[in-house]
């Protein structure tokens, strides 16, 4: 008793003397700096616990990237942002928020052409009857077509959001859900392709089709959404084969619920495994994910598929190898850090303006040294067009890089200064 009792004392002594010895570790600078690199955790319990974490990943099964394995619009400027360009009212706006992204170094702008925007009343009617005078529906976008031009920029078009007049229930099943006809989809995005054959390229269908809202008030529907993906790739590559198809991005979660009547969303790997079990894999050039950081920094490298973090686009990718497809990059659609105010939600994390302006470049670092099979990463997002977001306190105003006046946040400043410093030593 006397022997196991010692035993037990001298266990504890040294896994006291190991704590104390990593709470010192954690005091020191240099290896602060250290941790940060590997965890992406700032404060020193925290890397503690990212550094057991590390740990236990080693006893996971490693992921095939397929590193080596050449990949189509891979290689490309990484350097892309969200606008939200029609909704800007005042055409110089437009022009003002466009310049801006290409001062600050950016060479893609990703642009939502919504579907109820465009074919507003009805089946092939692109007149705009909401103001008057009447309109052509496609007027504002023919000059956001043209401003890429201008500024030598290449759009995303993401063709999205439904008309009411698409759905027998109209929006009583959610502004977002898909169309009872997917035929009606496919047609509309013909005929954007059409419009703008030679001149837009890159489409994305749909957006976050794995979650809530995105797929309205439907159970998600990994099959589902591959019909209509398959039904809008043909249509595009019909009218325009040089047409480059991006899957819609998906969401981060790991919730299992959202296929079933109750569910809301649906673990991004299994979406995208059962959209490859039902044929998806012909029907797009580039996959799509998000890369927000949420509570860790960009240089976070915990890989556990049950944590959100910046490193996520890797089980993505070790899953396309899988299925097959290592010769498609990945595309982020939406990434950043939230700035959120103390008296805001701080729901997607909550950095320091200074934090959000240090990690956007680390997080391009780390993507062009690390992620040769992933191409443009798109920053969510430039800016507002008004102040509603920012007057109501919703976490979603604090990614922007400019204020709804166009004032500059930090950020903008750090990234310009990064993209800037990238191209002088190319």
């Amino acid at each position: 008793m006397k022997r196991a009792l010692r035993e037990t004392l001298i266990l504890w002594a040294g896994l006291l003397l190991c704590g104390g010895l990593a709470l010192l570790l954690l005091m020191l600078s240099p290896s602060r700096q250290w941790l940060y690199s590997q965890t992406g955790e700032r404060e020193p319990l925290s890397q503690l616990k990212g550094l057991t974490d590390l740990a236990g990943g080693l006893l996971r099964p490693r992921l095939h990237l397929a590193a080596e394995q050449a990949t189509a619009h891979a290689d490309v400027t990484p350097f892309g942002v969200n606008v939200f360009l029609e909704q800007e009212v005042d055409p110089a706006k437009r022009e003002q928020a466009v310049r801006m992204a290409a001062e600050a170094g950016f060479g893609w702008l990703r642009q939502e052409f919504p579907w109820e925007d465009i074919e507003i009343h009805g089946k092939g009617d692109f007149q705009d009857r909401r103001h008057q005078p009447h309109r052509s529906a496609w007027e504002k976008y023919d000059q956001i077509v043209g401003l890429a031009e201008k500024y030598n920029m290449q759009l995303i078009v993401r063709i999205s959001n439904p008309p009411a007049w698409s759905r027998a229930a109209g929006n009583e099943v959610g502004p977002y859900a898909p169309p009872d006809d997917y035929r009606d989809y496919a047609d509309f995005a013909r005929a954007i392709a059409a419009r703008y054959r030679g001149r837009i390229r890159f489409y994305q269908l749909w957006n976050e089709p794995n979650i809530y809202p995105e797929w309205g008030a439907y159970p998600t529907n990994p099959e589902a959404y591959t019909a209509l993906l398959k039904a809008a790739a043909t249509a595009i590559r019909e009218t325009n084969p040089e047409a480059v198809i991006i899957a819609g991005a998906l969401a981060a979660t790991i919730d299992l619920d959202g296929t079933t009547i109750s569910g809301r969303n649906f673990s991004d790997l299994l979406f995208l495994q059962r959209m490859y079990d039902a044929g998806a894999g012909s029907y797009f050039d580039v996959m799509a994910t998000q890369g927000y950081g949420l509570w860790s920094g960009p240089t976070d490298r915990r890989m556990h598929p049950r944590v959100m973090n910046f490193g996520r686009p890797q089980f993505v990718r070790d899953l396309m190898v899988a299925n097959g497809d290592g010769h498609k990059p990945i595309w982020i659609s939406e990434m950043n850090w939230n700035a959120a105010p103390s008296d805001v939600e701080p729901r997607y994390g909550r950095v320091s303006l200074e934090e959000q302006a240090a990690n956007l470049p680390l997080a391009y670092t780390r993507i062009r040294a690390d992620w040769p099979w992933l191409g443009v990463a798109n920053v969510w997002y430039l800016k507002r067009a008004t102040d509603v977001w920012e007057r109501n306190r919703q976490p979603e105003t604090f990614f922007r890089l400019l204020a709804p006046d166009f004032t500059p946040q930090p950020v903008y400043g750090a990234i310009q200064a990064y993209i800037s410093a990238m191209r002088d030593e190319e």
